[in-house]
């Protein structure tokens, strides 16, 4: 059996090619350009020639392909968007129109064709990952399952803020499913609201097997857990610093807590106060959305105490270099104490941080689709070397 998870984020999308007849680490891997970061040297490299641009497709991450575009409307060469799109920029298209980028509809679209430089955007393209691993000989025809992560603010009502949105999303799924696998779904059952989550979806197309989508923080969170340094922890605090988000889950009888913050607002010494008033349940949603943060969340009373062990905190994610300002050394493999207060440990499941995240989604899989659930928890438990798996843990 083959299940292709691929995580999307803003540097990159990392994708691992899960076979049960492998051992995990004999996985394919592959982290290539994330589709936000393709977009926005394709539209750099086209504002140079100052050639009309038309976007098709579908929302997909903003962040760079969003600055790009916004860019070029800015140098007064003609943009045109579909409304799906467009909902790359903004939720909110009359908010985009005010960039001085033209809405168009479908119809609109031929027309234009033989005067632009015509981009479709998508998160997710299936056909072009599938013709890489054809390359390679081998084939992605028989895979059984598909799994994909993106970052997704939902959208938000106008005059509501994304950010508290995201974090009303994050409350309400907690209360009804206290597991990082309640961010995951089947893609007939996501929510209305998360409209990235759905493009991922739509722009999939005809798929030759069922498609998992997740939100990119809980899957990274899941697939460190499966750490098997980790995983021997009953009670543990994740901090994931991603090159736009930083989330930290206080994991224990599942979830007893969670922020999320943006990395480009905070700095070591705020993000370990942090931390702190997460470990010990001082911390207020309040604290952290006026930091220009998304907030947070407290479920558990009994504080997290630091100290006790040879590490305080477990550390994932492509910045997760703040931790190592000041490294005085490796203790062990993955251990690197440093002039931090907080001693972390950088998480390796299977050996490799830079698809944890696509560990989490096959993990996830493996709890929403029952027909892959005994060879995944089968070779995830025998590549772990343990007789109860990690996550057998409710978080």
């Amino acid at each position: 059996m083959k299940i292709l998870t691929v995580d999307i984020g803003t540097g990159t999308q990392d994708i691992f090619l899960y076979d049960s007849n492998l051992d995990i680490e004999n996985g394919f891997k592959l982290v290539l350009p994330s589709p936000t970061m393709m977009v926005h040297r394709r539209v750099k490299q086209i504002i140079q020639t100052r050639t009309p641009l038309l976007f098709t497709g579908h929302q997909m991450g903003g962040g760079p392909s969003a600055w790009a575009i916004e860019e070029a409307a800015r140098a007064g060469i003609p943009v045109y968007m579909t409304p799906g799109a467009a909902t790359t920029i903004n939720d909110e298209l009359g908010k985009v129109e005010r960039l001085g980028i033209k809405i168009i509809g479908d119809s609109e679209v031929e027309g234009l064709r033989s005067k632009v430089e015509s981009l479709e955007l998508k998160d997710f393209d299936f056909e072009l990952i599938s013709k890489t691993f054809n390359d390679y000989g081998v084939s992605l025809s028989d895979v059984g399952a598909i799994a994909v992560a993106v970052f997704d603010h939902g959208n938000s009502p106008a005059g509501i803020s994304d950010r508290q949105f995201r974090f009303d999303y994050l409350d309400a799924r907690i209360k009804e499913k206290n597991s990082l696998s309640a961010f995951a779904y089947l893609s007939n059952d996501i929510p209305k609201i998360m409209t990235r989550l759905q493009s991922v979806a739509n722009s999939a197309g005809g798929l030759p097997c069922p498609l998992v989508v997740m939100d990119t923080a809980p899957a990274a969170i899941l697939g460190a857990n499966l750490d098997p340094i980790v995983a021997k922890r009953p009670r543990k605090l994740i901090v994931n610093v991603g090159n736009f988000h930083t989330l930290a889950f206080r994991l224990g009888d599942g979830i007893e807590g969670v922020f999320e913050h943006h990395t480009g607002e905070i700095d070591l010494p705020k993000l370990e106060k942090y931390i702190r008033a997460l470990a010990d349940g001082s911390l207020k949603h309040q604290d952290i959305f006026d930091d220009m943060g998304h907030g947070a969340l407290i479920y558990g009373t009994n504080p997290f105490v630091f100290g006790k062990d040879e590490f305080d905190i477990v550390v994932t994610g492509p910045r997760r270099s703040i931790f190592q300002t000041a490294d005085r050394g490796q203790k062990t493999e993955h251990y690197r104490p440093s002039s931090t207060v907080l001693h972390p440990y950088f998480a390796t499941p299977f050996g490799d941080m830079m698809i944890a995240g696509c560990f989490g989604l096959l993990a996830a899989t493996a709890e929403i689709l029952p027909n892959v659930t005994e060879p995944i928890l089968r070779s995830l438990r025998e590549a772990s070397g343990r007789g109860v798996a990690p996550w057998d843990n409710p978080s």
